[in-house]
């Protein structure tokens, strides 16, 4: 049974919500691919942008010379790999062709692949939320990056592994938002904290002492979407955070930032300005599977390391899955 709360004590009466007990039409669907092959298949926009044109590049019986960098240079840069990510790829190929002594084009494919993959390795850290209980997850973001949606879909995740999951419904300043985390609730059979309107602290801080009560592993607590522009929003942010911290001393244990991936290089920008006001301490990055700019991991790498640690790349609940570097440059590559 699914219940719709209220948080904020001064709201003249909660609203319940419950879950229909109709069964639902099953639509039998084909086969599932694996992760590695829907990744493949996400990535393939950026794939063709980035190593689509490198295999032109580096074709059969090409060599290694200036103007093959001067090529190489401008495919990174047209999958938004950014220009420091840019230059320091390029310099370190350069530098691999003058020590291992390489003289084929084809030998330079590999020498990248390999330097992605150290490039990005630092941010491949997987979330672990056994550390405390319950695990706040403070979620933060513009509108449309898909920040509501990711708290469904990793409110599914956690339950998948064994794990009791709190929603609060933090974002009071769009109007939609208390009903679509709603529908994530009914979806997974998960219980939303929340207010007609009201102050969003007020409604993280009754769904974390309610978690704390009933003994609730893990607490997902969306914020309203902003830009970093928005000064006043920014500030009621900053607000929430130190009202969490006032819930629980310890928390939020994870700050997470959902990052649209068809946005490029602005994303440097937005981790930027929310790492200021939050102290970031893991990124989302979805809608992978309707871009050429996926490169701007790379370009997150060398400029805001900030661990990546879910991509997703469909609508599917299963279509959020941890950042696993080697995994993303093979299909990158494949």
């Amino acid at each position: 049974m699914f219940s719709f709360f209220k948080a904020s004590k001064t709201d003249p009466a909660p609203v319940v919500v419950e879950a229909s007990a109709a069964p639902v039409a099953e639509v039998e669907e084909a086969p599932r691919l694996s992760w590695a092959q829907r990744l493949k298949q996400g990535l393939s926009r950026t794939r063709g942008a980035l190593t689509g044109q490198i295999a032109v590049l580096f074709g059969v019986g090409a060599k290694i010379d200036e103007a093959l960098f001067e090529e190489l240079e401008t495919v990174l840069l047209s999958a938004d790999v950014g220009v420091d990510a840019t230059q320091h790829l390029t310099d370190r190929l350069r530098a691999r062709v003058k020590k291992e002594r390489l003289t084929e084009a084809e030998q330079l494919k590999a020498a990248l692949k390999s330097e992605l993959i150290e490039l990005l390795m630092p941010l491949e850290k997987p979330l672990d939320i056994n550390t405390a209980k319950p695990f706040v997850i403070m979620l933060a973001g513009v509108n449309g990056a898909g920040k509501t949606t990711t708290i469904g879909k990793l409110a599914c995740r956690f339950q998948a592994e064994g794990k009791s999951v709190l929603l609060a419904a933090g974002d009071t300043f769009r109007a939609a938002a208390r009903e679509q985390l709603a529908e994530w609730g009914k979806r997974n059979n998960v219980e939303v904290i929340a207010s007609q309107g009201g102050d969003p602290a007020a409604v993280i801080f009754d769904a974390i002492h309610s978690a704390k009560a009933r003994g609730i592993d893990v607490v997902l607590a969306d914020t309203a979407g902003r830009l970093p522009t928005q000064m006043n929003l920014m500030d009621e942010i900053r607000k929430v955070k130190r009202v969490i911290q006032k819930a629980d001393s310890s928390a939020p244990h994870e700050v997470l930032l959902v990052l649209d991936a068809n946005i490029g290089q602005n994303a440097l920008a937005q981790v930027k300005a929310f790492d200021e006001a939050l102290g970031l301490t893991g990124l989302v990055m979805t809608k992978l599977d309707g871009t050429a700019k996926g490169g701007v991991i790379a370009a997150l790498a060398k400029k805001q390391p900030v661990p990546v640690r879910f991509i997703g790349i469909g609508e599917g609940l299963e279509d959020l899955q941890p950042f696993q570097v080697a995994e993303f440059v093979d299909a990158l590559f494949a």
